[in-house]
């Protein structure tokens, strides 16, 4: 079955793999109990631990109830190198953030069943089936979850320390510490508010490009900073910098256990990777040695609509030989934008546009015993 996956990945970028021998992920399995077993959104959203209710860390009939993301570079840049002023500005953002979720849970639990006709009103949430249609649902939500995210940790790190995670220990060890200071912080909330409280790796559709078009025009072009028309994908090593896949892989995979509200980590492979099903198992493999709780491997999709080929094309179908010029319809270049496939960028904003074309390939030297 696992060979399968992958197979099937390999020609279609899904499934992605979820990994529930992840130790964060283990410590809820209860074997034969699908309910203990964690599951995460398409995109990377987890749901699992249960302050509210100990007793019922499960995964059916609950959810996010939604999550406000933390801009870090530009606390980074206005803390203009100094660490400690870094801390107290995340400090005073996580008291605002965290205040503000809470408000926007009042707002929800003032709502009735009737409010929600499918998720109350069909018993489909925890513990919902016990309410009546005109009953408020505020103490069901709260087996959801309250959700805190952040957007730029490569470039908060460049504003602090002039390099990002993947350039440097040193910027390792400080993003690891400002994302299990957030996580700490969110346990903290939960302790303090019997609240799910959880921190999640935005995946950044349209903040990624708003947040630094934001601070280009305050602080003006910062190199490694604001020079792009993105900010990278939460604790993502930079789409740009090359990287091998396995040092990829060991670098991104102890914010899993920070993040648990939901991540995921992408690797880039070039090529048909059905032609080399053996390189394609070796990533999901290293994946899963390393601790990574949520991956996915992007390889090029291209699909010629007029004969139906799939795979790899570049200026000629290998299918039926036809140029893309030749007046009929463009060849569709299947890629995946945070978590969505599409056949074309057209319909995305710039920043996501950039992004996908400053990927670089991630090779596969050094293997899975540099782990």
């Amino acid at each position: 079955m696992f060979k399968l996956a992958c197979r099937v990945s390999a020609k279609r970028l899904f499934p992605n793999f979820s990994f529930l021998d992840a130790p964060f992920n283990l410590q809820y399995y209860k074997e034969g109990d699908y309910n203990s077993e964690v599951a995460y959104m398409g995109c990377r959203t987890r749901v699992m631990a249960n302050h509210y209710d100990p007793s019922r860390e499960v995964t059916c009939g609950r959810g996010n109830l939604s999550f406000t993301s933390i801009n870090l570079p530009r606390l980074a840049i206005k803390s203009n190198g100094n660490v400690d002023f870094f801390f107290e500005q995340l400090d005073r953002m996580l008291d605002l953030v965290c205040d503000q979720l809470m408000a926007r849970y009042k707002i929800q639990a003032a709502k009735k069943v009737r409010n929600y006709p499918f998720l109350m009103g069909q018993g489909v949430w925890l513990d919902s089936d016990r309410l009546g249609p005109d009953d408020e649902v505020g103490e069901v939500l709260k087996h959801g979850t309250l959700t805190v995210g952040f957007i730029g940790l490569a470039e908060c790190l460049k504003a602090l320390i002039g390099k990002h995670h993947g350039e440097s220990q040193e910027a390792q060890n400080l993003g690891l510490d400002i994302v299990g200071y957030m996580r700490k912080r969110m346990d903290e909330m939960s302790e303090k508010t019997g609240f799910n409280y959880s921190l999640i790796a935005t995946p950044a559709e349209g903040l990624s490009g708003r947040f630094v078009r934001i601070d280009k025009q305050k602080f003006g072009i910062i190199p490694g900073v604001t020079d792009r028309d993105y900010y990278t994908n939460s604790f993502h090593v930079p789409v740009y910098y090359d990287i091998s896949a396995f040092d990829k892989i060991r670098l991104e995979a102890p914010y899993h256990n920070l993040t648990n509200g939901g991540h995921i980590s992408y690797i880039e492979m070039d090529g048909d990777p059905l032609k080399n099903l053996d390189a394609f198992e070796k990533v999901v493999r290293c994946m899963k040695e390393a601790g990574i709780g949520y991956g996915s491997i992007n390889h090029p999709v291209d699909r010629d609509p007029c004969c139906g080929y799939t795979g790899i094309i570049d200026n000629e179908c290998p299918g039926c030989g036809r140029h893309e010029g030749d007046g009929n319809e463009a060849f569709e270049r299947i890629r995946r934008i945070t978590g969505y496939l599409v056949g074309t960028m057209d319909h995305w904003n710039n920043a996501k546009r950039a992004e996908e074309s400053d990927r670089v390939k991630h090779g596969l030297s050094g293997g899975m015993e540099s782990l």
